[in-house]
């Protein structure tokens, strides 16, 4: 049934006054990895002024610490620019790093202590300032370690011309841009209940080093590798699991993706929900805050969700409110892992896939999914994050126990027919060739990101942290070797230069104090 609807969806916009309506699919890139020391240490140096303010800069800033850069490409309908431009900033930067390279993984290097791991500074502006609190309170909730961690997102809107064949198509009455929320919200609940796949084919992580523990016992079946790292035989991504992105009070959270207003309620209910267990960090012995407030979250970005609806906001807006204000823009995929086999992070076949299958979760009937349902496809996606290529391992959907070779061959069933209309459209083939290629890891685990990097780990007789080291070091000389695609050295030195400008006015227009700039962020 659920196939038959696709199948006719497809067929009507097939027909030639729809058949080029997807064409203009715009997509962004934001892409983490740590600096770290040609001997594979996390950085201790402050991020470099030569590359610009990682307030303002408008591609190259940091994440959680200084060492935790994030590289992030502009809105373009081209893949391919898309990654050429990820690989031109990059390429700009690791010229600018003094003997560093960047670390190809999701799970970071070997870090002593987390005290090593330094706060993002962003200058003495107050939004600077609440960056770098916001992130003190991180530290303070689940640790520096679990900040040091880095991911992939992929920002994907697709064009107006199709959400009006598709409103067409469905008879659909309502405003043109509630039509096009409720399509998006529909995409995020199939999203996640299929969201396994992704880990199953991307996930990255199976391995780490044993320094990320810090001591502390894991309840995991880790098998040891080498003198210090460790992996899961046939885990997938590790920093999606309890080792990852987690919060055990955002567990109790009822967010949930049935409409608008509802998903707006939930997050605002959790940033304005006072936590016992964050109440009870308190603050410096001088007397400076810790944390930007003891709310189960402190702002809206701490919501560790693998897949976010945005709206790009108007100065001094939140992003709460800029969806309350004009509506979902484009969805934020955040289940992804830094892809250790691509110089870039990511690789043109995942973009590919990542196009058919989030259209292929657009398209289907999307029931309304909640709170016992959410939890179920969290279950599934726990057990593909530490089980996910072995082969006895099942996974529950509806009412039934399947195999990943049952529900992925269905899956991939449908995904094929979204990627010939997606061809058809754009007279290419790549996007079924993708398909086709990806279809032989539901067969054959060994070809799943995880499946390979572990068999290659296994091969090299190396740690973990060497491995990657050695990849680190071909991706440096890789890089050396590019030339520019997209941006000129030029173009990317101007908006550095002009980066510190901007910081400067920010800090220079800056009325109140900060304890009266924060006061007037969380006002009602």
């Amino acid at each position: 049934m659920k196939k038959q609807l696709l199948k006719s969806t497809l067929a009507a916009l097939s027909l030639e006054e729809n058949s080029k309506s997807i064409l203009g699919i715009t997509r962004g890139i934001e892409r983490e990895t740590l600096r770290i020391s040609k001997e594979g240490r996390l950085s201790s140096n402050a991020h470099p002024k030569s590359i610009g303010s990682a307030l303002t800069h408008k591609y190259i800033t940091t994440d959680f610490s200084e060492a935790l850069l994030e590289f992030i490409t502009p809105a373009t309908d081209n893949a391919e620019r898309t990654l050429n431009q990820l690989r031109d900033i990059q390429k700009f930067t690791q010229a600018r790093l003094d003997n560093e390279v960047l670390w190809p993984m999701s799970m970071p290097c070997f870090i002593k202590n987390q005290d090593e791991i330094a706060l993002a500074d962003y200058g003495s502006s107050n939004i600077g300032k609440m960056k770098t609190l916001y992130r003190e309170g991180l530290k303070n909730r689940y640790g520096s370690m679990m900040q040091a961690i880095a991911g992939v997102h992929f920002n994907i809107s697709f064009p107006k011309s199709f959400w009006l064949s598709l409103q067409k198509i469905k008879d659909d009455s309502a405003k043109s841009q509630d039509f096009i929320s409720d399509g998006y919200l529909g995409l995020i609940r199939n999203f996640k209940r299929d969201l396994w796949l992704l880990s199953y084919l991307f996930g990255a992580s199976p391995a780490l080093c044993s320094s990320f523990l810090e001591g502390k016992e894991s309840k995991l079946p880790f098998e040891k590798l080498g003198k210090g790292s460790l992996y899961l035989p046939f885990g997938t991504a590790l920093r999606l699991g309890d080792l990852g992105y987690t919060n055990s009070e955002q567990s109790a959270l009822k967010v949930t993706y049935n409409n608008l207003d509802e998903y707006i309620k939930g997050l605002k209910k959790a940033i304005s929900t006072d936590s016992e267990l964050y109440r009870n960090i308190g603050t410096n012995e001088d007397g400076s805050l810790k944390q930007l407030n003891s709310n189960v979250l402190q702002i809206e970005n701490e919501f560790y969700s693998p897949i976010r609806p945005k709206r790009n906001a108007d100065s001094g807006e939140t992003p709460i409110d800029a969806l309350n204000r004009g509506g979902i823009e484009y969805i934020e995929v955040r289940a992804l892992d830094v892809n250790p086999f691509s110089d870039t992070g990511i690789s043109l076949q995942q973009i590919y896939f990542l196009d058919v299958f989030l259209l292929y979760c657009l398209l289907n009937d999307a029931p309304q999914m909640n709170c016992s349902e959410q939890n179920i496809s969290q279950n599934n996606l726990d057990k593909v994050v530490n089980q996910g290529r072995d082969p006895n391992l099942t996974l529950t959907k509806g009412n039934e126990e399947v195999s990943i070779k049952t529900w992925g061959k269905d899956i991939f069933d449908q995904l094929a027919l979204v990627a010939k209309w997606l061809d058809d459209a754009h007279e290419t083939s790549h996007y079924q060739q993708a398909i086709s290629e990806l279809s032989q890891s539901i067969e054959d685990p060994s070809k799943t990101l995880s499946g390979q990097y572990i068999n290659e780990l296994k091969a090299s007789g190396k740690d973990n942290g060497c491995f990657a080291l050695d990849l680190a070091n071909q991706y440096h000389e890789k890089l050396r070797s590019h030339q520019y695609v997209e941006f000129s050295e030029s173009d990317l030195n101007s908006e550095s230069q002009n980066s510190f400008v901007k910081q400067q006015e920010i800090e220079h227009n800056d009325k109140m104090t900060f304890d009266e700039f924060l006061k007037d962020y969380f006002k009602d």
